[in-house]
């Protein structure tokens, strides 16, 4: 390896906030050097704080691991251009008090499992409650697998960024009636975002407390699946009231979902569950549509709700429509068919259950 190859890696490194040029030819790339096995590359921002900053970080050290020789041990570094100012680094939490205090009410939409299809459940609910006359939100934190841009429609758009009072923020993609937020709209098509723990922190706060949410009535959170670094680190910087919980019918998901529950009721956390939604919960031919089929198990979820002492929202049938509308980006909670119905009653059970408190 030489210099020139780590330059020629990190041109694959596109800044979507400037014309999709690479880091490279924005001169972004203070340094490079090479020392056998090390590569050690200094990126250079400039006394204004990019919004973009971490996640340029994060594929900046991705496209070196994908393309340098395996056991190389890579080190990044910033700076700021104008090193005798230095930037006054900017503080999540006064973000948090700022820019989500018009907010009502931050709900996460949680699972202890991938695959149980949390992310539709989290946009169609957006859209219910945008339907039922609420200011809705919806920030898409799943890092490793973003999923809100494909259906909602709204891939290769990306949000304005505008500097106010010396701090950047970032205005949400606007549709359906609902402000949306996700860390796939920074991303390049199939890009995989080679993230540790620490890093996608950072960057989950940045996609949720720098953004202009303006008067919302609720801010879903769409959480990645399982109860890690990420759950820990959303739940304490960010006042979320609350979790929905989605889960399938079937053991194997029950039991990781019960962790979800353990994680929000820990005394360390204590939050509140507002309720359990069982998706998948039979399946109904679109030729059949008074026939049903228990696929995945019956009525698992509402038992599992029922130990817990925690309500059931609703059961979301698997429908091949859900999925259709998903991939084609028209959420089927636009429409008035009786599988967009579920989810218009699902959001009316969840204003009921948050009201009470």
């Amino acid at each position: 390896m030489n210099e020139n190859q780590i330059l020629t890696y990190l041109r694959e490194v596109l800044h979507p906030g400037k014309g999709e040029k690479d880091i490279v030819e924005l001169g972004m790339v203070d340094s490079v050097k090479v020392s056998g096995n090390n590569v050690t590359v200094t990126l250079v921002f400039g006394k204004h704080r990019d919004p973009l900053q971490e996640y340029l970080i994060g594929s900046a050290k991705a496209a070196l691991i994908r393309n340098c020789p395996e056991g190389t041990e890579i080190e990044l570094k910033t700076v700021v251009r104008d090193e005798e100012k230095p930037q006054k680094k900017q503080n999540v939490n006064d973000l948090t008090l700022e820019e989500v205090n018009s907010v009502r009410h931050i709900i996460g939409i949680a699972s202890g499992k991938g695959g149980v299809g949390k992310s539709t459940v989290a946009v169609n609910l957006a859209i219910a409650l945008a339907r039922l006359g609420f200011r809705v939100g919806l920030a898409d934190a799943d890092v490793y697998g973003p999923s809100v841009p494909i259906m909602t429609s709204t891939e290769g758009q990306i949000p304005d960024a505008m500097e106010e009072n010396g701090k950047e923020i970032i205005l949400p993609i606007e549709k359906y009636g609902v402000k949306w937020m996700s860390i796939g709209y920074f991303a390049q098509p199939g890009q995989a975002l080679i993230w540790r723990g620490p890093m996608a922190c950072n960057a989950l706060k940045q996609m949720i407390l720098q953004v202009r949410w303006g008067a919302l009535d609720y801010l879903l959170i769409d959480m990645p699946p399982g109860t890690g670094d990420i759950h820990i680190s959303l739940v304490g910087d960010i006042p979320m009231e609350g979790a929905v919980i989605v889960t399938t019918p079937q053991p194997v998901a029950l039991a990781d979902v019960e962790k979800g529950v353990d994680m929000f009721r820990n005394e360390k956390i204590n939050r509140k569950i507002f309720g359990l939604v069982e998706n998948m919960a039979w399946f109904t031919p679109e030729e059949l549509p008074d026939n049903r089929y228990y696929i995945f198990g019956k009525d698992g979820g509402l038992k599992m709700a029922a130990s817990f002492g925690i309500p059931v929202l609703g059961q979301i049938p698997l429908v091949q429509s859900i999925r259709e509308c998903g991939d084609a980006g028209e959420p089927v909670a636009l429409s008035s068919r009786p599988d967009s119905l579920a989810f218009i009653d699902l959001a009316r059970k969840l204003v009921e259950e948050v009201e009470k408190n």
